[in-house]
């Protein structure tokens, strides 16, 4: 009878040890570049299951629609950025390269180039890692290009870690209508603005370079958005230099308005602290801080910048040729705009407020308050000043933190 008991033990032990265990189970081979590979992809990412790493292997795809994921935490990843090319020259719609609608998903290690529309786009995701990507439009500067190259909107828990991104006619790097953010290690060159933080809270934006610009790094707010009152944000430890590319935006556009050669522009926003930084070469101003100053008639609006904190920068050579709305104040000033430009506007409407510009730097880090009080903006009410405000207590805000691993 033992002998039996063990014989049968020992075959099943060998019928176990011949059985493939759960994680030993070859996961599909990375897509190849051929006829076949976008309809192979798109039918990868809408079977995905959560948790699937979807591998695009080296090569570059010719794609001639977009793609989009809305499955929940997925990994969607190239060989790096220089192996793996998805290349949307081709593409028919007008629509993105890719869309994503769904959390917890990661996107690195490619490169997307010449997609019609925006770049990657996440919509209404929590948990959102975009890493290692470049998104270029390769014909250069140009307003047909699409407006932003990697764009998430109404998400949290946003990520955006060693992106390159060239040629948006809008914004290289836009954050929008979001919460906890992280953009670091990027590099946004020659799109009309480099990085973007627009109506949104508690960004940390560190350790970039934005140049060859319109305008380096944009922190603001508008009016008529779904989510409104953009707070509490950190600029520190970039590279902002030589912006200098001329303003290739669609006319209308907002950032039509965005004068070349600005380096930090941040409006009608709240809770900003600047530090860290290093200015060169930025011909409008280095730090432009402006009111919201067309009509609106949304009443949650509040188009003044409040309590900004700039502190332990490194200012080069700057303001030496003023564009755009700033051009008509340079020969107030001398003929050039200092290191750190405001507009000193503190009324809107019926409403004055107590605007508070905190400027913590040398006295040889040159700075003025333009005087201009109220909207709409008319040249001949400036009233120049050189005295900074009083210093004030506005504590900076916390780091940002994020639940995703890595961040």
């Amino acid at each position: 009878m033992m002998q039996r008991i063990l014989a049968a033990v020992s075959i099943l032990a060998l019928a176990a040890a011949c059985s493939p265990k759960p994680a030993e189970i070859a996961s599909p081979a990375a897509i190849a570049p051929g006829p076949e590979a976008y309809s192979q992809l798109q039918t990868r990412l809408i079977e995905a299951k959560p948790g699937e790493v979807i591998e695009i292997g080296a090569g570059t795809f010719e794609f001639t629609d977009g793609l989009s994921l809305d499955v929940d935490n997925v990994t969607l990843k190239g060989a790096s950025q220089g192996e793996t090319i998805l290349s949307f020259a081709g593409q028919t719609g007008a629509g993105e390269g890719l869309l994503v609608t769904s959390d917890g998903v990661t996107v690195s290690d490619f490169t997307m180039q010449d997609s019609k529309g925006d770049g990657i786009k996440s919509k209404g995701a929590d948990g959102i890692t975009f890493k290692n990507l470049t998104v270029e439009w390769t014909g250069g500067p140009k307003a047909e290009n699409g407006a932003y190259g990697v764009y998430p909107v109404e998400s949290k828990n946003v990520l955006i870690d060693g992106v390159t991104v060239r040629g948006a006619s809008d914004a290289g790097i836009y954050v929008g209508q979001s919460d906890r953010i992280i953009v670091r290690n990027s590099r946004a060159e020659f799109n009309v603005a480099g990085i973007e933080i627009e109506n949104s809270s508690n960004a940390d934006v560190h350790d970039n370079v934005s140049t060859h610009n319109t305008g380096g790094i944009l922190v603001f707010d508008l009016p008529d958005l779904p989510v409104m009152g953009g707070h509490s944000t950190r600029v520190f430890n970039n590279t902002i230099v030589e912006n200098d590319t001329p303003n290739f935006a669609p006319p209308g556009n907002i950032v039509a308005n965005v004068p070349m050669g600005a380096g930090l522009m941040m409006m009608a926003n709240r809770n900003v602290h600047v530090f860290g930084n290093t200015f060169d070469k930025n011909a409008t101003a280095h730090i432009l801080i402006y009111a919201y100053s067309f009509p609106f008639t949304d009443t949650r609006y509040n188009p003044l910048p409040r309590d900004f904190v700039i502190r332990d920068n490194t200012y080069g050579e700057g303001g030496y040729n003023p564009q755009g709305r700033m051009a008509p104040f340079a020969a107030a000033t001398g003929g050039s705009l200092p290191d750190i430009v405001w507009d000193g506007i503190t009324s809107y409407g019926d409403k004055t407020e107590d605007v508070r510009v905190v400027v913590r730097e040398p006295a040889d880090v040159s700075y003025v308050n333009l005087g201009l009080g109220v909207t709409p903006i008319d040249p001949a009410r400036a009233k120049p000043s050189m005295t900074r405000q009083p210093d004030a207590e506005i504590a900076e805000p916390a780091a940002v933190e994020l639940p995703m691993q890595g961040a």
